[in-house]
């Protein structure tokens, strides 16, 4: 569509640092990639983006723009914004990237380690692994199903109750917030999928330093609700 029109793609890869298919990056695919470096993603800078970009042309461009459009100190050469990071997020960042190779692996194995585990026990499906040749395990949801005796907000509030933040993630569905819901397309019917999914995902705790024991903790109370909730 973007060729027959002649326009550009600029690809939402908020959640995507690290990830690669077949390949490489799945970061050089349309005109522009936009990564989120925030605190919740797997490289953070505290806060923040970062634009991948295919060439040197374009990457100037976009330094004009996020510095005020300055080349110097007294020559402007493009309207630009205050949108370049500060000195004390660059230093976080290029922390975080002597490490991010060990985190990711860590991650992986958390991961794996929350397959094996709930494979078992009947209403709770891990979402399916893609055909990516690297994930970066961003974060771990499940569904849980009407054969897992709690429900999943049942489920959350358990794992709240002993100090694990088990988040519903994306929950409630955007177009339940009160701007949108006089939308036609807002209308959960035209939604059947998502609206299903919101009721029933929820992310389980997932970072690199979360310890085995941690993680025997979170799952020994996942499987003990199974038990303790009558049927």
């Amino acid at each position: 569509m973007a060729d027959n029109d002649n326009l550009k793609v600029i690809d939402d890869a908020a959640h995507a640092f690290g990830v690669q298919d077949q390949g490489g990056s799945i970061l050089r695919h349309g005109d522009l990639s936009v990564l989120s470096v925030h605190a919740t993603k797997v490289f953070n800078t505290c806060e923040g983006g970062a634009i991948i970009c295919p060439d040197d042309k374009t990457k100037q461009h976009i330094d004009h723009l996020k510095n005020f459009g300055f080349v110097g100190e007294t020559t402007v050469v493009a309207s630009g914004i205050n949108g370049k990071m500060n000195e004390m997020q660059s230093a976080l960042g290029l922390l975080q990237l002597k490490h991010i190779d060990q985190a990711l692996v860590r991650r992986h194995a958390i991961d794996g380690q929350y397959r094996e585990a709930l494979r078992p026990i009947p209403g709770l499906h891990p979402l399916a692994r893609g055909s990516r040749v690297l994930d970066n395990h961003a974060d771990f949801p499940i569904l849980v199903e009407d054969d897992y005796p709690p429900s999943r907000d049942q489920l959350h509030d358990t794992l709240m109750a002993q100090g694990i933040h088990g988040r519903r993630y994306f929950y409630p569905l955007i177009t339940k917030f009160p701007m949108y819901p006089g939308l036609p397309s807002a209308h959960s019917t035209d939604l059947p999928v998502a609206a299903e999914t919101a009721k029933r995902v929820i992310c389980l705790p997932i970072y690199p330093a979360l310890s085995d024991r941690d993680i025997s903790r979170i799952l020994q109370i996942i499987s003990s609700a199974t038990v303790a909730t009558p049927c």
